[in-house]
């Protein structure tokens, strides 16, 4: 039986270590790195349990011992079938014990020798063979980030979140792009409570309270952005928002981000690193080619695997033309398959835009191509 492993430790060094044991190893596979390691761990190795079942968990505990053991234990809560392996510069009874008591089948100390690495290996293997893992049971986070400005971003964001809603998943989309609060506007929303409010109210949050802040749409989905006030910024840090991520999953079946062309920004990378899916939206233009080569070299350095990453083309003309790359050449530039491509239909775009509805949710559009498209790919990345 084949080995995935998956490994997270802040240490590059330890990385690169279990890549190059895991070369000696038959049939091994590492499937993902995380190269921070926080509370909400659990919610980034159940997605990738998702699409690993068997995948086992290598977690170092050197850079800072009490909170990686924290993230054991909500990892081993979420994943009672998972098997973990922890590591440790320091290898004393008291550490193993720790370890072992939040959750870990095995320790193995550092620097890794090849023998114990690979009789470890010979462990989880005979271990998988035993074991059903269980799938997760948290909803799903779906982050929308293009490639540049004007490419719409927010408008698959919106229709997503609305074929999500009527599909029965209880949703929310919130709204990163602090600059341009592009959704309120797309929905003809006038929200009375924002992200700043969710911000100031975050220790004491619950479901009863966000609901009260957010708005419904009458597709059924709720809605939560940044106020119009562009005085008011960085409410959220990286790690309020991970904590409201962690809420957000737990209540929720389905959380929708729309993340703008705000690749730089902490929170929206917060929110990236915790997807099950980063949808990086483009067009065929050579301009928006460009930025997304630039942004998947970012995204991967960042810890994004390219499993979560799904190119997704906008307004896509099949043909090409002297001005417009062709799916292929995007497809071997990028080196990544796209995902989805959407038709242009700009005139049932810009009329949803100025009634304030998804398209999704316009009878007047519900026999075309873009209405059909945008439901086939909401419903393909949910499943």
């Amino acid at each position: 039986m084949s080995i995935s492993l998956i490994v997270a430790s802040p240490d590059l060094h330890f990385r690169e270590m279990i890549r190059e044991s895991l070369l000696n190893v038959a049939n091994a596979t590492l499937i993902a790195e995380f190269p921070e390691i926080a509370l909400n761990l659990y919610i980034r190795v159940l997605h990738e349990l998702e699409r690993h079942p068997h995948a086992a968990l290598m977690l170092d505990l050197s850079g800072d011992t009490e909170g990686a053991l924290k993230a054991l234990e909500k990892v081993r809560q979420a994943a009672p079938h998972l098997y973990v392996i922890a590591s440790h510069y320091q290898s004393e009874p008291e550490i193993i014990l720790s370890s072992m008591r939040s959750g870990a089948q095995e320790f193995l100390g550092q620097p890794l020798k090849r023998t114990e690495f690979r009789d470890a290996m010979g462990r989880l293997e005979e271990s998988a063979r035993r074991t059903t893992a269980a799938g997760p049971k948290l909803g799903r986070i779906f982050t929308f980030l293009g490639a540049k400005g004007g490419v719409g971003t927010t408008t698959l964001a919106v229709n997503f979140s609305a074929v999500a809603a009527q599909e029965k998943r209880h949703t929310v989309l919130v709204d990163l792009d602090m600059r341009s609060n592009g959704v309120a506007l797309s929905v003809g929303a006038h929200p009375q409570y924002t992200l700043l409010e969710v911000a100031e109210n975050l220790s004491r949050l619950d479901q009863a309270l966000f609901e009260g802040f957010v708005t419904r749409d009458p597709t059924g989905f709720f809605l939560v952005g940044p106020p119009d006030n562009l005085e008011h910024r960085n409410f959220f840090t990286d790690y309020q928002f991970k904590e409201f991520a962690t809420f957000l999953v737990e209540k929720y079946d389905t959380v929708v981000v729309d993340a703008g062309a705000a690749i730089n920004d902490d929170v929206a990378l917060a929110a990236m690193q915790i997807s099950a899916a980063v949808f990086l939206v483009l067009t065929q233009e050579l301009a928006a080619i460009r930025n997304a080569q630039r942004y998947l070299s970012f995204l991967m350095r960042a810890g994004i695997t390219q499993d979560q990453i799904k190119l997704v083309l906008n307004r896509f003309n099949k043909k090409g033309n002297s001005n417009l790359a062709t799916r292929e050449q995007v497809e071997q530039t990028l080196n990544q398959p796209v995902f989805y491509g959407l038709p242009e239909n700009l005139g049932t775009a810009l009329a949803a835009v100025n009634k304030g509805r998804p398209i999704v949710a316009d009878a007047g559009a519900r026999s075309g191509d873009l209405d059909s498209a945008l439901r086939a790919f909401a419903k393909k990345s949910l499943g």
